[in-house]
Order: C-alpha cells, then structure tokens, then sequence
C-alpha cells in the first residue's frame, strides 16, 4: 500500500512517473521506473532501498547532475531552478581538497560561482562555528577526524545558502558512535537553517530517527514502494529509540523493504 503524506501546501519539487534508463554495451538498464512523490519546502526527506537501487541515481536528476529519460521533475520556485547555485550537494565521503585549509574548502563553491569572497568568508566562519568546528579553519583535512571533515563537507554544501541539500549516505563510512553523534548535528543544522533536504541512507534506523518522511523504494529499478509518515515529536533524542511508535516504524519499513 503506498501511502502519501496529505499537505495542503504546494510542492517544493514535484516528482512523477521518474525513469531513468543506462545506455550499457549489453543492451539497456533501467535504475528508476515510474518513482513519484512530492517534497515540500523546509522537509527533512529519507530515502531508503536496497544496495543498488537507484537512490543515487534519482539525487543525480534532482541535482542536474543527470538528465531523466522519462517523467516530469518540477520546481516550484519564484524564479529559475538553477541546480548549480540552489542545490547544495553532500557525498559518502567528504571529498576535501588536501592542499586547501578547512575555511578555503568551504569557500570553494564561492569561487566557482565568481560570489563575493569576503562577504561570505564571516559567512564560512558562522557556518564552522554552527557545525563545532569554530577554532580549526585554518586546519587542513588531513588534521581532522571523518566526522570533522564531513562536518566542513556540509558548511561548504551550505555555503551559497541553496534551497536544496542533497545527502548521498554521508554518514556511511564513520563508525558507529560518530554516526550517532552527526545525525543529532545533521538535525540542529536542518533545524537552523530551515533547508529542505533529501537524505539517501541504507539504515533504517537512521531513516526514521532523521525524517518527517521515508521514501522506501525498491529494487532496480527503483519503484515507489512508500512514503511513511514519521510522527515523532521534535527535537528528536536518542532515548525516542527506544519508544514503541520508533520500533513500529522501523519494523514497518523493513517489512517492506523484505517483501520487494
């Protein structure tokens, strides 16, 4: 049963019947298949599926990186959607260029968009500072932690203020503990900044506890399995995993998850 949240807003992004085929040596692959949902402004959006699914595929489209072979994908926005200057963008990995300092990789973004560098270097630092890493902008990558670095990964995502943050498992490769640590600072960000975001994650856990929606999705080519609604009162707190309503929908996704 596929179950949409009811909203009387308009959609910030508007997604229907989404298809994505790879041209390949051996014929045609086909990584998403009529995937359609909505996303209103200032959602904090999980999507969820199997290895290989499609999940980075459809955050590729929605960021411009790809194009979309079939289906409508609509921003409703007061002027352009310009992907490269409204969509901030966060990988598996932090992706910080070594030989820059922590500040000048935030500032990246602001270089290649020929902005105003001196106004936004005091914007990098209060986004440092948001993020807990006040004190080490003049460090470079290779002095921080995972977690650290892809805390400088998230202030330069966010550097240019875009409308949209995309999340493709950033979490993914730290350890367990330093996991739990940045879904709580992924949160306090999301809930200053008021940024709508989409957040890819194979944890189901980590889809529940982050989200006012999951996405589930199948596997390829990825289909709209569901979009659970996520019920649980703000700011969310580690001890919410332990309640009843937390375990329910957890088991409910895996569930679906088994059963496609």
């Amino acid at each position: 049963m596929m179950a949409f949240s009811m909203n009387s807003r308009s959609p910030f992004i508007n997604i229907r019947n989404l298809r994505k085929i790879y041209p390949t040596k051996g014929g045609e692959v086909c990584a998403l298949q009529d995937v359609t949902f909505d996303v209103f402004r200032g959602e904090f959006i999980t999507l969820v599926g199997p290895s290989g699914c499609g999940k980075t595929t459809l955050l590729k489209i929605i960021s411009g990186l790809l194009t979309k072979t079939d289906g409508e994908l609509l921003f409703s926005t007061k002027g352009d959607f310009d992907p490269t200057r409204d969509v901030g963008m966060v990988f598996q990995r932090p992706v910080l260029l070594k030989w820059r300092s922590i500040v000048e990789n935030v500032l990246l973004p602001v270089e290649i968009l020929r902005l105003d560098r001196q106004r936004y270097y005091s914007k990098a630092m209060e986004l440092l500072q948001l993020v807990g890493l006040e004190g080490f902008e003049k460090s470079y990558p290779n002095e921080l932690s995972g977690g650290m670095q892809q805390r400088a990964s998230i202030s330069r995502a966010l550097i240019h203020n875009p409308q949209l943050l995309l999340m493709d498992e950033p979490f993914g490769a730290l350890d367990a503990l330093t996991r739990e640590k940045m879904n709580l600072e992924i949160l306090h960000i999301w809930q200053e900044t008021g940024k709508t975001v989409l957040f890819v994650t194979h944890g189901i856990q980590e889809a529940v506890f982050l989200a006012d929606r999951v996405i589930v999705l199948s596997a390829r080519p990825a289909r709209m399995v569901a979009a659970i609604d996520v019920n649980l009162p703000r700011p969310r707190t580690m001890e919410m995993k332990a309640e009843k309503e937390f375990g329910r929908l957890c088991l409910e996704i895996y569930r679906l998850l088994e059963e496609k």
